[in-house]
């Protein structure tokens, strides 16, 4: 370790080198969960850190210890936590046993949750969870009558629940009284719109304030939302309102980003001819057009703007009380062939979320969240009823978390826990404009989407004086994580410290042994995981001819890799099937070639994630053309011009091969983990 090559002054280096040299004769843990207790005072760089991490752990053994760990918590973050309340009115001396304990008695496990949590029902469960049909149709709290927003609304009326903020530093603050009065005009205004319970509408919108609204107005008033990303192009906007059924979408007529006004509306009305609200957006004020127009664009016959909309006067909105198994949400995510997954998220998924927050990532009352994501993916939904739940603050940032505003947003919010995907972190990492602020309000980061490298989260934990960051790894079929971390546990970079509480996996081998490296199945049943697809065989698709064990005959299909390392650590290792993750969004290989093949001079072509080192995967093609006068160069440009007009201007391919043919099976199918070993050999 020379700190002598950073800008330190001789007085810092002077006194860092005492406090590494004090603490020489105790464990490598010991001695850098106290140097990090003692070098908060310095603000020290991401760069400094690292060497004293670097020179603190240069004797660790990661083949027998696992990875060192960056943080690790001691007696006072142990005390506090969340789960520690929890283990102790169980009798549970440590956190295995607890997660033990969760696993072989989940009945008694969730409904410790929802009382912890304070679920608020109508009508209270007869029966927790109900097997009767087997654990691969179980049924949870049946009996029941619910909706799930109330559960949303039980912190202090004048208690903060969204910070919104903009470019120009200007923040809106909405308490949970004002977020519930909206949010009942909203449910008002929907229902004298005359669409009733059990109807689909979508949301093709940024996150904001107002979005929230929309979203909570929904379900309060029984409807389905329909959870479309707003970087999606019109056929896959269009794909997703025809499988959902949906009867209108709210949506905005543009949005800014970056200080590029990206349009909204236009690609709705390019997608579909169904009704839709629009509503204005403003860079000054997001929730009211500040000029008192409409929305700047030309609206069609069947469509209403935002202010023609509401109604102006209702009586108190009296919520639709349903059964659990009532969808609140539809989103989508692709599998292996074309068409995406639609899978509905009933009225206890967002309990999952709720819990995952609560013993994961910690979250407590008043606690700011902010995750920059949309209502299109699981993280949209998750966002709102982990924080809400949990009688937290939402915290919403109205441009791109790329720019150094969002910096000084989350600074001035003072965000306690940040959620990233790894792409962010990079980003962050390469221009280190980040490095300015003042985030020690943070008490955890969390990152998912996309398998993460270690030198990265490292450096996400550094920005903030070393906190835990929680990977999070699941899905939308889960309803949030089964590999996660705590605070509880000594935190690694890009490493996962256990199993998400209330749930067990089986790891397999390409024999279907357990094994300490393979494909991973979760082991059911558990709050959260989808119980029907509304395109799909729900059976086929989970659990049809899965692998069986002696300790679990039924396991649950999800797809990833997993590796359980040393120290009771775990590894994710991306996805087995031909289903891939760019920039953290899932998408199937046959949905990318089905564009790609369109492009003249292309016979057939194959759609392969390349992960380098865990960082997130970039996309490569092999192409057999029907020409020896086409370039990959030439083929590059077109096929990425093709995909962000087709499907998602945030895919990108990286390299291309031409090649004369594919590998396939005897059965015709390419075969991609050759194609992979090519890329791995050059």
């Amino acid at each position: 370790m020379n700190l002598a090559d950073f800008e330190l002054s001789s007085d810092i280096v002077n006194e860092i080198e005492k406090l590494v040299a004090a603490n020489g004769d105790s464990p490598a843990t010991t001695r850098w969960r106290e140097l990090c207790e003692s070098l908060v005072s310095f603000k020290l760089s991401p760069a400094v850190y690292w060497a004293i991490w670097e020179h603190v752990f240069e004797q660790w053994n990661s083949a027998e210890n696992g990875p060192a760990p960056m943080w690790i918590p001691n007696a006072k973050n142990s005390d506090e936590a969340n789960l520690s309340d929890w283990m102790k009115a169980n009798s549970c001396a440590d956190y295995e046993t607890f997660h033990c304990w969760a696993r072989e008695n989940r009945s008694q496990f969730w409904q410790q949750a929802i009382e912890r949590i304070q679920v608020k029902f109508e009508t209270p469960p007869s029966t927790i969870l109900d097997q009767s049909s087997g654990v691969d149709r179980a049924k949870w709290l049946t009996g029941s009558r619910l909706n799930i927003a109330e559960s949303c609304f039980l912190a202090e009326s004048d208690a903060i629940a969204i910070i919104e903020g903009r470019p120009d530093g200007t923040q809106t603050r909405t308490s949970y009284g004002q977020l519930n009065d909206q949010v009942d005009q909203i449910a008002a205004s929907i229902r004298a719109a005359g669409f009733q319970p059990g109807d689909a509408i979508g949301v093709l919108m940024p996150m904001t304030a107002l979005s929230v609204a929309i979203y909570l107005g929904m379900v309060r008033a029984g409807i389905s939302v329909v959870s479309i990303a707003d970087s999606f192009a019109p056929p896959e906007i269009e794909s997703r309102l025809q499988i959902a059924n949906a009867k209108a979408v709210f949506t905005y007529d543009y949005q800014i980003r970056s200080s590029k006004k990206l349009p909204l509306y236009s690609s709705l009305v390019a997608a579909s001819k169904i009704p839709a609200i629009v509503l204005p957006f403003s860079d000054t004020d997001i929730c009211t057009n500040a000029d008192g127009k409409g929305p700047d664009c030309v609206l069609r016959e069947q469509d209403t703007a935002w202010d023609d909309f509401l109604v102006d006067q209702f009586a108190e909105f009296l919520p639709h009380w349903a059964a659990p198994d009532h969808i609140v949400n539809i989103l989508f995510s692709s599998g292996t062939t074309g068409e995406p997954k639609a899978i509905p998220w009933t009225q206890t998924t967002p309990i999952k979320c709720a819990v995952d927050g609560f013993c994961h990532h910690n979250l407590k009352p008043g606690d700011v969240v902010c995750w920059p994501t949309n209502l299109g993916w699981m993280m949209g939904p998750w966002l709102i009823f982990a924080t809400l739940m949990n009688r937290g603050t939402i915290a919403l940032y109205n441009d791109s978390p790329m720019s150094v505003t969002f910096g000084e947003f989350v600074q001035k919010a003072a965000v306690n826990m940040l959620g990233v995907v790894p792409t962010m972190v990079k980003a962050w990492r390469m221009h280190r404009e980040f490095e300015q602020f003042d985030w020690t309000s943070i008490k955890v980061f969390s990152s998912t989407g996309e398998s993460s490298q270690a030198d990265d989260m490292f450096y996400l934990s550094s920005l903030a004086q070393m906190r835990p960051v929680i990977e999070y790894c699941g899905g939308t079929g889960i309803g949030g994580g089964y590999a996660t971390s705590t605070v509880i546990q000594p935190n690694a970079p890009a490493a996962f410290s256990t199993i998400a509480v209330g749930l067990e996996i089986e790891i397999l081998d390409e024999n279907n042994q357990p094994s300490e490296s393979g494909e991973l199945f979760i082991v059911p049943p558990s709050i959260g995981l989808s119980s029907h697809l509304l395109n799909r065989d729900h059976h086929e698709t989970y659990f049809s001819e899965t692998p069986t064990t002696p300790a679990n005959p039924i396991l649950r299909r999800h797809g990833d890799h997993m590796t359980r390392l040393p120290g009771g650590y775990f590894q994710a290792g991306g996805r087995v099937d031909d289903t891939m993750n760019l920039g953290g969004i899932k998408i199937s290989s046959a949905k990318l070639e089905r564009v790609m093949n369109q492009i003249e001079g292309i016979k057939e072509s194959a759609a392969v994630a390349i992960s380098v080192a865990g960082g997130p995967n970039s996309l490569a093609v092999f192409a057999v053309t029907n020409s020896d006068d086409i370039s990959d160069k030439s083929l590059k440009l077109e096929m990425n011009k093709r995909i962000r007009t087709e499907l998602n201007p945030l895919f990108k391919v990286k390299t291309v091969y031409i090649v004369d043919s594919l590998p396939r099976t005897s059965s015709g199918k390419i075969m991609r983990r050759k194609l992979r070993d090519q890329l791995v050999e050059t």
